[in-house]
């Protein structure tokens, strides 16, 4: 029996659909491993977000509250960082996203993931995890976070007052 090109394709869709549920939903990501932590990290001006924020596709800074990093960054009395400091990214589509540095796997305050530059995703440095923070959600890549569908803690991104500026809260 032959088959058109229509029904093939439909086949086809039909089958990758089924692939990509049944991965999905057996496969689900915890992301609430490590302790929640209060966040708030505000730019109160404009300056502010086009020196600390994230600007373009594949930008990142951190922020370390008890770290001060950054060192120079406008710290308020409100601010907090999270359990192990906070990744702020920009995706792929340049969109703001913000994660919690502790690795989850490590579920420790002073084991933080750091941005690995020759394959930009995040990395840690204890287990050797990788997530990919850019287009993947801090969902894990590698490493026995991978193995245990541990991913990163996200935190929201909106904007501040008046809609100007952003602010990341828990």
């Amino acid at each position: 029996m032959r088959l058109s090109p229509r029904l093939k394709a439909t086949i086809v869709g039909i089958a990758v659909f089924s692939a990509v549920a049944t991965f999905f939903s057996c496969n689900r990501i915890d992301d609430d491993r490590i302790p929640a932590a209060a966040v708030n990290i505000t730019f109160s001006t404009a300056a502010d977000w086009n020196i600390y924020g994230v600007s373009g596709a594949m930008d990142y800074k951190y922020f370390i509250l008890n770290k001060r990093e950054p060192s120079n960054f406008p710290y308020l009395a409100s601010s907090a960082t999270g359990f192990g400091g906070v990744l702020l990214v920009s995706s792929v589509m340049g969109e703001p996203l913000a994660y919690d540095m502790a690795c989850p796997v490590e579920c420790k305050s002073s084991v933080v993931v750091r941005i690995d530059k020759e394959i930009m995703q995040a990395r840690c440095p204890e287990c050797g995890s990788t997530y990919d923070v850019f287009s993947l959600m801090g969902h894990p890549t590698g490493g026995p976070a991978a193995t245990d569908h541990y991913g990163l803690r996200r935190f929201y991104v909106g904007p501040g007052r008046g809609g100007a500026y952003m602010v990341i809260t828990f």
